[in-house]
């Protein structure tokens, strides 16, 4: 049992979801990507939403869906690279949770969304430049909210579970 949820935050590529289903696997409670959940919600994909909605309509999707997520208790939940660009978000997942923002080079991003037809926002002739402009933005709201800070391209998927598992237990967010 958890004491609070765990996020996952971190640009896209980075493992959220890989890592964040194996701790929930490990821990034995509930995994939500916060992606997965918007599409499953609105019966559309990402791409869709953004061509239709623009990405003013997609955040204000991710908004609500964070919202539901933060009222429950016993998850664990990877959002998307931007979730924190709002204030609301980051509020509601400092308030309820501990956050785990998941590091990684953007040549190590490249290599793992290569062949990514479903980012909107990378869907451009070069995507370094993308990426490298997204984390600029970005990073600062990541450290700044993070309870832990961890370098994927330094740690095996394990390793990672196992540095996630043991600060948790010192910081007092899981039962077990």
């Amino acid at each position: 049992m958890l004491l609070k949820n765990i996020y996952f935050i971190g640009p896209m590529g980075t493992g959220k979801t890989t890592i964040g289903r194996m701790l929930a696997n490990e821990l034995n409670v509930a995994f939500i990507d916060s992606d997965h959940e918007i599409e499953a919600r609105s019966g559309a994909n990402i791409p869709w939403i953004f061509d239709v909605e623009g990405e003013a309509g997609f955040r204000q999707r991710e908004k609500q869906v964070i919202a539901d997520m933060c009222a429950r208790r016993d998850i664990i939940m990877a959002t998307g690279g931007g979730a924190i660009k709002r204030m609301d978000n980051r509020k509601q997942l400092r308030s309820s949770g501990f956050i785990v923002y998941l590091h990684t080079p953007v040549s190590v991003q490249l290599t793992r969304i290569a062949k990514d037809k479903q980012r909107p926002l990378i869907q451009q002739v070069d995507r370094e430049k993308v990426l490298t402009s997204l984390l600029a933005e970005r990073e600062p709201l990541y450290r700044e909210l993070a309870d832990l800070i961890l370098d994927t391209d330094k740690l095996s998927p394990r390793k990672m579970i196992n540095q996630i598992i043991l600060t948790i237990n010192a910081n007092g967010v899981c039962n077990a």
